[in-house]
């Protein structure tokens, strides 16, 4: 907005500086040149171009010294004007330059962070929804407008570039992050960087969107361990909206809600948790961190809801939590 301003400043400067110079120029001459004469005559003086006079200035004592002024004041005006817009195209670039290094070197500081391939209409939400789950984020998008729009959601780190490009995927730190998530406009983009991806990092959990449903097997063939389908997916929310409005609402209200941060999570008992071994009742989740246990999943089993508090966990078990984001993330830096 200041580098706006200050274009302004400039344009409305020099554009008044020409026309008191040609307005001048037709007053002297009491409309004895056209007024283009006059435009043409100023602009000659002001740029010192020496094509000579086409309206009689030597000899013409008022006009001798309004052309004085105007080129003594006018020039210092164009002058500071070309060397203010100079600084700006400078500044910018330095500063581009500046921020690029800066957001690199802070990129290269993560590990088992998340990448969003794209900020549109479906990767937007996702980073909303990671931001708010106090989780690091780097976007990878080829439009600047994007980006703008997706950097009003909170301080985002981002490449700018093709996420189907190696280049970009590294810079975003693929060989550590914990996951990425495609969220491009087209099934081959989506494709392409999935199958991208996931030779830069064998290890790494892609989620990946398709428009097709039917290209669900070849998305999963090409390495993401998930595959959703905004097409789908919005056509159950359709029917839940229809059939379960109040369920519906309730988890709206509990992602949305301006009161509060409720989210469902989960945590992973690993092998160093001081969880294992103990029962649900002893590991103190809803007691000491106010989390409400809805279930269980277990390596080679089906997923158990609403399980007893007299449960053992065990090492590879995945608890389902909800809870307060910060306390969500407190206990799986603890456990």
């Amino acid at each position: 907005m200041e580098i706006k301003r200050r274009l302004i400043l400039i344009v409305m400067a020099v554009f008044c500086v020409i026309m008191i110079g040609t307005i001048g120029y037709y007053v002297i001459y009491q409309g004895n040149s056209t007024f283009m004469d006059c435009l043409f005559m100023t602009v000659i003086s002001l740029t010192t171009v020496g094509y000579g006079e086409i309206t009689a200035v030597t000899g013409n004592v008022p006009a001798e010294i309004f052309t004085m002024l105007l080129i003594t004041f006018g020039m210092g005006i164009i002058l500071y004007g070309i060397s203010t817009l100079t600084a700006i195209i400078i500044e910018g670039e330095l500063s581009g330059i500046l921020r690029k290094k800066k957001m690199e070197k802070e990129i290269s500081k993560l590990s088992n962070h998340y990448i969003v391939c794209g900020g549109g209409e479906t990767g937007r939400p996702v980073i909303a929804e990671l931001v708010m789950n106090g989780e690091p984020v780097v976007l990878i998008e080829q439009s600047e407008e994007i980006i703008e729009r997706c950097k009003e959601i909170g301080d985002l780190l981002y490449i700018q570039g093709d996420a189907a490009d190696d280049a970009s995927l590294a810079a975003a730190g693929i060989d550590k992050a914990a996951g990425i998530i495609v969220t491009l406009s087209s099934d081959k983009d989506n494709l392409f960087t999935t199958m991208s991806a996931r030779m830069l990092n064998s290890r790494v959990r892609i989620i990946s969107k398709v428009i097709s449903k039917s290209l669900e097997p070849k998305m999963r063939r090409a390495g993401a361990n998930s595959v959703v389908s905004p097409n789908y997916i919005g056509a159950l929310r359709m029917a839940s909206e229809m059939i379960r409005p109040a369920a519906v609402n309730f988890l709206d209200s509990m992602l949305r809600s301006s009161k509060g941060n409720l989210r469902i999570h989960q945590i992973n008992v690993s092998d160093q948790s001081p969880l294992a071994g103990k029962t649900l009742m002893e590991g103190g989740l809803e007691q000491d961190h106010e989390l409400l246990v809805l279930g269980v999943r277990y390596r080679n089993r089906e997923m158990e809801f609403n399980p007893s508090p007299q449960l053992l966990l065990e090492k590879g078990m995945t608890l389902i939590v909800m809870g307060e984001v910060d306390n969500i993330a407190r206990v799986r830096r603890k456990y």
